[in-house]
C-alpha cells in the first residue's frame, strides 16, 4: 500500500465516521461540527483526485459560509431536543429505505470501478493543466441545459422562501411602508394649548 492510498483510506474513514455522527449525535451543534469535519475530509479526497478547485470551493463556500451560518442559527435558536426526537420512530422505515438505497448505489459504483481493466486508471496530467477551465467547458457545453434548469429551480426556491417569510400571521407584528409614507401630521399628533404657568387662586 502506497502513501497516497494510505491517506485516501484515512480520510475516507474520517468521512464515514463524521457522516454517521451527524445523524446519530444528540446535540445539534455537535452535528454541525461533525458535518464540518465531513466536508474537510471530502475536500481532502478531492485534492487526492487532483480536483483542487472543487476542494477549495467545498471548504470556502460550505465550511466557511454555509456551515458557519447553520451553526449561528442553531446556537441562537432554543431547540428542545426532547420534542425534536418525539417523532423519530415514525421516520425510521423511510430512513432505513433511503440508507439501503444509497448503499446499493455505492456498491454498484464500486463494482463497476473494480471491474475496469488496470489500464483504465486516470493518467497523470501536466503541471499547466487547469481543471477549473475543463470543468467550465464541460459544464457550459454538455450540461448547459441541466445547469440552467438547476439555476431556475434554485431561483424558485429562493422566491418561495421569501414569500413564506412575508406571509401575514395574526400573532406577528409587521410594518406597512405604504401606510407610513401616506401618514399626515394630524393623524399622529394633537396640539393642546396650555398656559405656561399655573395661576394661583
Amino acid at each position: 500500500m502506497g502513501f497516497e492510498q494510505f491517506i485516501f483510506y484515512v480520510f475516507a474513514a474520517l468521512l464515514v465516521f463524521a457522516a454517521l455522527r451527524v445523524v446519530t449525535v444528540r446535540n445539534p451543534v455537535h452535528a454541525v461540527l461533525f458535518l464540518v469535519l465531513a466536508f474537510f475530509s471530502s475536500a481532502a479526497l478531492w485534492l487526492l483526485l487532483e480536483a483542487e478547485f472543487l476542494a477549495l470551493v467545498l471548504v470556502l463556500v460550505y465550511v466557511g459560509a454555509v456551515m458557519v451560518l447553520f451553526l449561528f442559527v442553531i446556537m441562537m435558536l432554543d431547540i428542545d431536543i426532547a420534542v425534536l426526537r418525539e417523532g423519530f420512530t415514525r421516520y425510521v422505515p423511510v430512513g432505513v429505505f433511503v440508507g439501503l438505497a444509497i448503499v446499493v448505489e455505492m456498491a454498484l459504483v464500486l463494482i463497476r470501478y473494480f471491474a475496469l481493466p488496470a489500464g483504465a486508471a486516470p493518467k497523470q496530467l501536466p503541471a499547466d493543466y487547469s481543471n477549473t477551465r475543463m470543468l467550465g467547458d464541460v459544464l457550459y457545453t454538455h450540461y448547459v441545459y441541466s445547469f440552467e434548469i438547476a439555476a431556475a429551480i434554485l431561483l424558485v426556491a429562493i422566491i418561495a422562501a421569501i414569500v413564506l417569510t412575508l406571509r401575514r400571521r395574526p400573532d406577528t407584528k409587521h410594518q406597512d411602508p405604504a401606510r407610513q409614507v401616506r401618514v399626515r401630521r394630524r393623524d399622529r399628533i394633537r396640539i393642546v394649548k396650555m398656559d405656561a404657568e399655573k395661576k394661583t387662586p
